[in-house]
């Protein structure tokens, strides 16, 4: 075969010929593949006499021309000429009479002895032998999973023909294909194009014909024939058959509990589709999500993938769509059939049948006297949360904190955790919500959080009974009026009364309530004597607290 390359004045004249003369105009920078004798191709052509008068255009007929190359179901010289040619490449051809239509010619169309010139540009080019080629743009370096049959797949992608024009996006609809792979819902071309891929990996997929649309094309935008290319990028993937997937990525070295169905946990998350793009956050709003687990409150995959966890752990959850959001999706951030993937960090938990969890630290030798509700207690501590936030610490005060226990100043938890205490004793106490600050929290304090106390008992005092400021050792006097009333004038003022009530406790007759302020107890004593209010205690105003609820109960009879 000869391809003669002419410039512009031998075409103008070019003279007897014997073979075809080729001028390839333009050539493509890159060619990766050139048409061979039995290859299929495609092309679109005007055929022109040499006065410039069209005989044929496929063009005009808005459809490109089909057909093997070099087997003689062309004209020779048309055989010839397309010859080598690369897609995208433009050629002029000038075909003698003799490797075209000879000395008979085409009636009405194409007289006898007619020189032919075509204007030709290659769109396709395939054989029967041809394979899929799959081309890797880029890939993961993470890829833990690839894609199999059965497997559904939700994809991006642009499509064009050979000659890059391009037919089809996904892009230009605003949302992935989502489909299966493997079961025939799509062409046999991509259904093999697609196996192996990872989650995030670009590639190009080039599907000959028989492994696309084939013969018949696809509407308007596919022609027949058509080899088409595929730029695919894979959001993600799952199988119907797929459970939860977890992944620990950080476990604490002690973990002496691990969460069930019933816990309520508090934990923060980011919330990504498998591409990495973000759909939420809890860090973002500064706010942990708190529920229960295993009761239905969350879609059943984060319900199973927290089960088991530790307080402090980071744990990667990927849940598949069945498990998650379903077909619908959630929002405009969710979409339909989307896997999901939360990096977790789990703060804390507790059941709400929890009690204060109570480990000794310390407790010194000899140990015989211990608290007891309404003692009065000095006790220094420290407060944080389970994951080591720092919340408290009575170390950052002058002096301990003072509580009569019992008496509803501390939470419950803390009261609890105090008691059965030695002076010097060292405690940890884990305090759950429903016995600490609950779902409201406190200032400083989140809701539903768990807290961490370290408490030491500096000193204790013993306490006295509910109700009472003042308890006797033994009797009271008989004649406690008269002995009260120190001038004998026939009445009480405050600083007689408190003068007595210190004697008393001096000569270890009676004791106080304890408090960090005897002087405001004996007052109110002294107030609650005053039932006038008038600054002395008469002999019908004195009472004793036993005859005070005595005399109650008669009333309520």
């Amino acid at each position: 075969l000869l391809l003669g390359v002419l410039g512009a004045p031998a075409l103008g004249d070019p003279g007897p010929l014997e073979d075809v003369v080729i001028d390839r105009y333009y050539i493509p920078k890159i060619c990766l593949r050139e048409a061979q004798m039995g290859d299929f191709i495609r092309y679109h052509y005007n055929g022109t006499f040499k006065d410039g008068k069209k005989f044929d255009s496929s063009y005009d007929r808005g459809a490109t021309v089909a057909g093997v190359v070099g087997v003689g179901r062309l004209i020779t010289g048309m055989d010839r000429g397309l010859q080598g040619m690369c897609v995208n490449e433009r050629r002029h051809l000038i075909v003698p009479p003799h490797l075209g239509y000879g000395s008979i010619g085409v009636a009405g169309l194409i007289p006898p002895d007619a020189t032919l010139y075509f204007d030709v540009v290659m769109l396709d080019i395939w054989n029967k032998n041809d394979k899929l080629q799959i081309t890797t743009l880029s890939k993961p370096e993470r890829c833990n999973r690839t894609v199999e049959n059965s497997d559904f797949v939700r994809y991006h992608y642009n499509g064009t023909l050979l000659d890059g024009t391009p037919f089809d996006s996904s892009y230009s609809k605003g949302s992935t294909y989502d489909t299966y792979v493997g079961t025939g819902w799509l062409i046999k071309g991509m259904d093999q194009g697609l196996l192996g891929m990872c989650a995030g990996e670009k590639r190009s997929i080039i599907i000959p014909p028989f492994l696309a649309y084939g013969e018949k094309g696809y509407g308007t935008v596919i022609p027949p024939q058509a080899s088409l290319v595929f730029s695919v990028l894979l959001v993600d993937f799952h199988n119907p058959k797929d459970g939860v997937f977890l992944e620990h990525l950080e476990v604490p070295e002690s973990c002496k509990r691990r969460a069930v169905t019933g816990d309520f946990v508090r934990y923060h998350y980011n919330g990504t589709l498998m591409d990495g793009t973000l759909f939420d956050s809890s860090y973002s709003r500064n706010q942990t999500y708190n529920t229960y687990i295993g009761k239905g409150y969350i879609i059943p995959g984060m319900d199973q993938g927290l089960q088991g966890v530790c307080v402090g752990e980071q744990r990667r959850v990927v849940i598949p769509p069945h498990l998650a959001y379903g077909e619908n999706g959630a929002g405009d951030k969710i979409p339909g059939s989307a896997v999901l993937i939360f990096d977790v960090h789990v703060i804390d938990f507790h059941n709400p049948t929890d009690p204060v969890e109570i480990e000794t630290v310390f407790r010194p030798e000899g140990c015989n006297v211990t608290t007891r509700n309404r003692d009065f207690v000095r006790y220094h501590y420290n407060c944080s949360l389970l994951d080591g936030t720092r919340l408290f610490s009575s170390h950052d005060y002058e002096k301990p904190q003072e509580v009569t226990l019992g008496a509803n100043k501390v939470i419950e938890g803390l009261n609890s955790g105090l008691l059965d205490m030695c002076a010097g004793e060292r405690r940890v106490l884990i305090v759950p919500p429903h016995l600490g600050h609950g779902e409201s929290g406190a200032r400083g304090v989140p809701g539903s959080a768990v807290l961490r106390f370290e408490v030491e008992l500096i000193s204790m005092e013993e306490g006295v009974p509910e109700g009472y400021l003042f308890i006797w050792h033994g009797e009271p006097p008989a004649n406690l009026y008269e002995q009260m009333d120190l001038n004998k004038d026939g009445g009480i003022p405050a600083d007689e009364f408190s003068t007595f009530i210190k004697t008393q406790v001096a000569e270890g007759k009676g004791r106080l309530m304890p408090s960090s302020d005897p002087e405001k107890v004996i007052a109110d004593m002294f107030q609650n004597q005053d039932r006038n209010q008038d600054g002395k205690i008469t002999p019908d105003e004195l009472k004793l607290k036993s005859d005070e609820d005595r005399e109650k109960i008669h009333e309520e009879l």
